[in-house]
């Protein structure tokens, strides 16, 4: 039933819910500042190899691996807490552990002990918060879910073009372990703020005037987790967001060092991580109204062209003419997947039992958190230079597509 008198900050729902969304863009801000990781592998290499602690090209992507992996992890098990102890609790709590990992993180004396503090706390915290701003929005926007999702998640894609010239500055001004500490503090009091006005609409509120479109505009089915997995749509959502995170995780982790590398100065590599981070943002919006437009399958398949595009350019003709295009549609696909996922599981499956399959759906995003920079690293240590990944990406593209073709359809 639509809800005629239901209120957000003041306002009749109808209005009030893009105040929400405004709200989950300014949450994932602060979640998004992992994209900024690139600006701090230079800075925290040098701080380790003055404290007489050697550190590999892999080993240094560790945490932001790491951090990823627990972030998806952390997603599906936090789904119950979110559904019994609501959104408001949920993000304030994941909140302070978010901030907490940075915090600490600032005392490391290692990259191990760096992993542990930043990758696995300020990643479980991180993991708690991420899908609350999304569940939200997915309920209140039954009628225009793709792009209420896009435009929530913006911020995270946008994060990094904030947060990591904000870095850059602090870096160079107090050092890097003082830049983790400053960020700690800032997201433990911005999360919790932002915690307070979160809420999920009541049980069957619907925009007043809207019903849902006949044939198939809205979710197939409500399906419980258990019945998700064993569905083909579910396999194919699942693999191609995998190859999608990938490749941008992927692009993210070695953006500055593969602009240095191909006769980029360093302060305009990192100012381009800022620049990327405007396509990583745009990207949710665009390809969640996408999602809406044209079915999560074409879309998706859109996606792979583009990916398998930017990652053969940079094979074939590696320079700074082909780097900027390149990695600016990587971060604009990787944002477009965090669209294109959350939307297409709540088309597909419904959001009765929204947190806990979406939670299962972004495991995906955690392995390719996991497979993108690792990969990167290994490349790079086994022949001097990060180029040779791109081919490997660039097949996998074509994978993307034709998973996507095959099993990316309504259950």
């Amino acid at each position: 039933m639509a809800g005629e008198d239901q209120t957000i900050m003041g306002m009749r729902a109808e209005g009030g819910r893009w105040l929400l969304v405004l709200t989950g863009m300014l949450i994932n801000l602060c979640l998004g500042s992992i994209y900024s990781w690139s600006v701090f592998v230079a800075p925290l290499t040098d701080h380790f190899a003055a404290a007489g602690t050697a550190v590999t090209a892999t080993g240094i992507l560790l945490p932001f691996s790491v951090f990823l992996a627990c972030f998806a992890v952390a997603m599906p098990l936090a789904g119950r807490f979110i559904e019994v102890r609501g959104p408001r609790v949920a993000t304030a709590a994941g909140g302070v552990l978010t901030g907490l990992g940075w915090l600490l993180a600032s005392y490391a004396g290692s990259v191990s002990m760096l992993t542990l503090m930043y990758g696995v706390v300020g990643g479980l915290g991180v993991g708690i918060v991420y899908g609350v701003p999304v569940a939200v929005a997915a309920r209140w926007f039954p009628d225009r879910r793709g792009l209420a999702v896009g435009l929530t998640l913006l911020g995270f894609g946008f994060s990094a073009f904030v947060t990591a010239n904000v870095a850059g500055v602090l870096i160079g001004a107090v050092g890097v372990m003082e830049t983790f500490r400053v960020f700690g503090v800032a997201f433990i009091l911005l999360l919790v703020l932002c915690a307070l006005p979160l809420s999920f609409p009541p049980p069957g509120w619907s925009p007043k005037g809207w019903r849902p479109p006949e044939g198939g505009g809205g979710a197939a089915s409500e399906y419980r987790r258990e019945d998700m997995v064993r569905t083909p749509a579910f396999f194919g959502l699942f693999v191609c967001y995998f190859i999608g995170c990938l490749a941008g995780l992927m692009a993210i982790s070695i953006a500055k060092p593969v602009g240095t590398g191909v006769g980029i100065e360093p302060a305009l590599a990192t100012a381009l991580v800022g620049f990327f981070a405007l396509f990583n943002g745009g990207g949710r919006p665009v390809f969640g109204a996408l999602t809406d437009r044209i079915s999560p399958r074409m879309t998706a398949m859109l996606s792979f062209v583009l990916i398998g595009a930017a990652s053969a350019a940079m094979w074939l003709s590696p320079a700074g003419w082909t780097y900027v295009p390149a990695f600016a549609l990587l971060w604009g696909c990787l944002g477009g997947w965090l669209a294109i996922a959350p939307a297409t599981t709540a088309l597909y499956f419904g959001t009765s039992d929204y947190p806990r399959c979406y939670g299962v759906v972004f495991l995906a995003y955690g392995a390719g958190a996991i497979a993108g920079p690792q990969l990167a690293g290994y490349v790079m240590a086994a022949t001097g230079s990060y180029l040779g990944v791109f081919p490997v990406v660039t097949l996998l593209a074509a994978a993307g597509c034709a998973t996507a073709w095959v099993f990316l359809r309504r259950p």
